[in-house]
């Protein structure tokens, strides 16, 4: 059977080196936002969470997926051009620099609509 994380800091002590220091730095860059969000695993990914599903992210084997819904993905077209995207998903190639500060204007964006 497989073993199932349930919390964030067990998703991302499940890495090492790089790509767990990179999801230190994505969780740091979405709670720099707001510190109040909660953090849940929902999907088996560390979930970002204040009265809706803020933000999400998951490592696979070529890149890191965040997860922020199909809205942000259109306001920020222009800042994201250089990496993958699909509707609710953008793709941070493990071979590429993340653009931390970008998350965190997603994450300002995602919880703008609270207002």
């Amino acid at each position: 059977m497989e073993y199932k994380v349930k919390t964030v800091d067990e998703y991302i002590n499940q890495y090492n080196g790089e790509i767990k220091e990179r999801l230190q730095n994505i969780r740091k860059a979405i709670l720099k936002v707001d510190p109040s969000l909660e953090e849940r695993v929902r999907w088996q990914m560390p979930t970002f969470w204040k009265k809706y599903n803020v933000i999400h992210f998951a490592v696979t084997k070529n890149h890191i997926g965040i997860y922020p819904a199909p809205e942000a993905i259109i306001q920020f077209s222009d800042e994201l051009k250089d990496y993958k995207t699909f509707k609710g998903t953008i793709q941070f190639p493990h071979s590429k620099p993340i653009p931390y500060d970008l998350i965190s204007k997603i994450v300002e964006f995602n919880l703008g609509k609270l207002h």
